[in-house]
Parts: C-alpha cells; structure tokens; sequence
C-alpha cells in the first residue's frame, strides 16, 4: 500500500488541464502547490493553491518546489521550440524535476504523469517529423526507472466527446495509431480527475494506460477500472504491453545514463 497522499505539487499547472488538476485537487482535500515560471500567468488558479516559481528547463529551481509534498502530477508539455522544446520540456522536464526529488535524499513521493495516447507510435508521420512521442515515451521510462509509485496516463484526444460520452474506458498497449480523434476523446475535466484520482487509490499504482471515453455516463468509483489493469513489469522501463521497438541499448548516451543513474540505489 502507498502512503497516503496529502498534498501535491502539479507541474503544468497553468496549462489547460493542469488548471483543472489543481482544482480537482483542492476539492479532493489536498493541499496544492503549483509550479509556475511567472506568477502572473497563475493569477487564475484558485486562491487555496500555493505559487511557487520553478523552471522545468533549470532543476536548481525545483527543489523548493519539491520540499515537503507527498505526490506529483506532471501535465506539462511544450509549446513551440520544435524538437529542441519537445527534448527540454517533455522529457527534461521529468528529468529535471526527479534529479531535484532525488538531490533531495529521495524521500517518499507519489507520481502522476500525463503523455498522449499513440506515444510509443515510434514511426508514425508525426513523430518522425516532431520527435515528440518518442521524448514523450523516454519521459516515460524516467518514471518507471525512478522505483517511484507511479501511474502514467495516456489521454485520447481532448474535448472532441460529444455531450453523452462520459464512460471512462482504460486501455493498454497503446495500439490506436490513427493520429485523429478516432483513436479516442476524452474531456479535459475527465483527464483531470483520473490523474488526481490515481494518487489516491492504490489500485493504480505502477500502470499505464491510455484513456478515452466511450458513450453513457462516468463512473462514479474509479477504483474498479484502476483495478482492472494489468501492472507494468518489475524492473521494466516499457509499459506491459507496450511495443519494444525502442531499445534502450539504441537511445543516446545521455538518456541511457539518466536512466542507470535513476535506477540506482
């Protein structure tokens, strides 16, 4: 069983669902931090969530950040800045920030983190023209490396759902590789309470799904859908049933060593 969870620090808390995640958060009991690089920008999060300056591109700014939660939601993505944004922010942002928890002497921590359903589609069009699944799914492996208690989710295409699709649906293996909405929808506000609710419930502990929304009503309990999944292996960078078309012996040198480095013990 996990410890029990808290307060947490949500990075990507001024973005369209880390917005939300605070708020969830809040009405969930816990206390909230929220990482932000300028405070102005967080002028719209609700007044209960503590502010604290962080770069995710500068792991000096995150230890205080880090200092005294118990969990850690990432929603952060890039905008702009090509593949050179995508490699800083997506996946250096994990890393910088689990270089700061572990700087810290590695104490207890709880993490959520948000990718995008089809990000092992290694040789799809967009990811060969953007490199973002692909430093998406290392962001991934940091995680899984780091012997945290995790749950990484993988939200389908967000607020394309119609009005009556609210029926939360987790799948594994990362399959739907359409790259449109046919491979899944899902509402913001769902992907929010999902990776709020994944802190909480044990059952979700080390799994990777992705999430999308089929037609009726959402779920009242989360539980019994965490419950349904199959954990990742033991010592398995990869999700369960993810393809192994990403050799950790082929990756550059300096994602191999962030890697053993987070491994270690």
């Amino acid at each position: 069983m996990s410890p029990a969870v808290s307060s947490v620090l949500v990075v990507g808390a001024t973005g369209s669902i880390g917005r939300l995640v605070v708020a969830e958060a809040l009405r969930r009991g816990l206390a909230v931090r929220a990482l932000v690089r300028d405070l102005t920008r967080a002028r719209g999060l609700p007044a209960p969530a503590e502010r604290v300056i962080g770069d995710l591109r500068q792991p000096q700014t995150l230890e205080a950040a880090l200092a005294g939660v118990d969990a850690l939601v990432f929603t952060h993505g890039s905008t702009g800045g090509g593949r050179a944004g995508v490699q800083a922010v997506d996946y250096g942002g994990v890393l910088n920030v689990l270089h700061a928890w572990q700087k810290a002497g590695r104490p207890p921590l709880r993490v959520a983190l948000m990718t995008a359903i089809g990000v092992t589609d290694h040789q799809g069009a967009y990811n060969r023209a953007t490199g973002a699944h692909d430093w998406k799914r290392r962001g991934e492996r940091l995680v899984r490396a780091s012997g945290l208690p995790y749950t990484i989710v993988r939200p389908g295409w967000f607020d394309y759902h119609a009005p009556d699709q609210h029926r939360l649906t987790l799948l594994q293996g990362d399959t739907r590789h359409a790259g449109t909405p046919a491979d899944g929808v899902v509402a913001r506000r769902q992907i929010a309470e999902v990776l709020v609710a994944s802190l909480l419930c044990d059952e979700a502990v080390g799994k990777t799904f992705e999430l999308v929304a089929e037609r009726g009503p959402a779920p009242v309990d989360l539980a019994p859908l965490f419950g349904a999944l199959q954990a990742d292996a033991p010592g398995e960078i990869d999700g369960l049933r993810d393809q192994r078309d990403m050799p950790v012996d082929d990756e550059p040198p300096d994602v191999r060593l962030a890697i053993e480095t987070l491994a270690a013990r």
